[in-house]
């Protein structure tokens, strides 16, 4: 039995056990009738998993799903993906956020390559850039059934629930509880359970095939778990873009937000503002920016701004800030 730390709200008494192996036959049981059906749970191979739990970080499920599989339509291997550019990658994660995911996920790809094979173990995958350790144990359990224990916000909570204790080792939890027979389905009932069932806030203990085990269900603290983070202060910012266009071009600027991608441009000397033709509000982390969009125009054009084909948009790494923008105009 594992003995589960005790949280600190709770009333003087007898440490709550709980049976790991209780949890594991309930909560195994419980995935194989709930589990959804996601397409990288469809496959096997160690590239798709991989390029799933990049994506899945920071990021909802059905978010992810339509460029999971745009990006293996375009990269469907590991090879595809080494021999791209940097911003076709870019372009093909445009949308997602986060983008030092992407290329990351290029450099490990070209190591991979130059390597002749898919690393099939928990220190060759956490050796890779972008992979820490989370995503080695999610590929090491779920590819290869290599006894790794996955600790992502969902399962840390679930954990602090069920050991009633905000200060839990989460980790230390994982792996006591991990199912060695079937890592992989076990990590991803874990989730599964954290992603359906065990939500923040109020957690749905009705439809929980653990709440049984679970201190903080027994205590009723499991809406005080995990406790609020402090967020940062919110910083609002007001931008202008400028929309110029000549001949069936428009033109661009190296965006100042995200680097690798193009922006339009903001006021810049030799410009003159036109009508106001949109606005639009846009957030990346703690920072909401309003834009407004004016029509430009420009004769003489600094570096390192430059014209590209209207029509080619889609073919470059393009912010979400300008796609925005452009959809004032329909040209999106």
């Amino acid at each position: 039995m594992i003995s589960l730390p005790r949280y600190a709200g709770r009333k003087p008494g007898g440490r709550l056990k709980a049976r790991p192996h209780t949890i594991r036959r309930k909560l195994g049981r419980w995935y194989e009738r709930n589990a959804r059906d996601l397409p990288w749970r469809r496959t096997s191979d160690p590239y798709a998993i991989w390029i799933s739990e990049i994506m899945l970080q920071q990021t909802r499920v059905a978010a992810v799903i339509p460029y999971y599989e745009r990006f293996l339509a375009r990269f469907p291997t590991v090879e595809s993906l080494a021999q791209a550019s940097e911003p076709e990658v870019l372009t093909h994660w445009s949308g997602l956020g986060y983008y030092s995911r992407a290329r990351n996920l290029h450099k490990a790809a070209r190591e991979i390559a130059a390597g002749g094979s898919f690393p099939r173990d928990y220190a060759g995958l956490r050796a890779l850039p972008g992979i820490g350790d989370y995503t080695a144990a999610a590929i090491a359990s779920i590819v290869y059934d290599l006894p790794h224990a996955v600790v992502d916000g969902n399962v840390r909570r679930v954990l602090m629930r069920i050991g009633n204790d905000a200060a839990a080792d989460a980790q230390a939890l994982a792996d006591g509880l991990l199912d060695r027979k079937r890592p992989g389905r076990w990590n991803q009932a874990l989730m599964e359970l954290g992603a359906l069932v065990c939500v923040p806030g109020d957690p749905r203990c009705e439809a929980c095939p653990i709440s049984r085990e679970c201190a903080a269900h027994a205590q009723g603290t499991q809406a005080d778990l995990p406790p609020p983070r402090v967020k940062p202060e919110t910083v609002r910012l007001e931008r202008t873009l400028l929309v110029i266009r000549r001949r069936g071009r428009i033109l661009l600027t190296p965006s100042s937000r995200v680097h690798g991608f193009w922006d339009l441009p903001e006021a810049f000397e030799g410009a003159r503002m036109g009508m106001c033709i949109g606005s639009f509000r846009h957030t990346i982390l703690h920072r909401q920016y309003r834009f407004q969009v004016f029509e430009g125009f420009a004769q003489n054009v600094p570096r390192p701004m430059r014209w590209f084909r209207l029509r080619g948009l889609d073919e470059i790494p393009l912010s979400t800030a300008a796609r925005k923008a452009l959809r004032c105009l329909g040209e999106e």
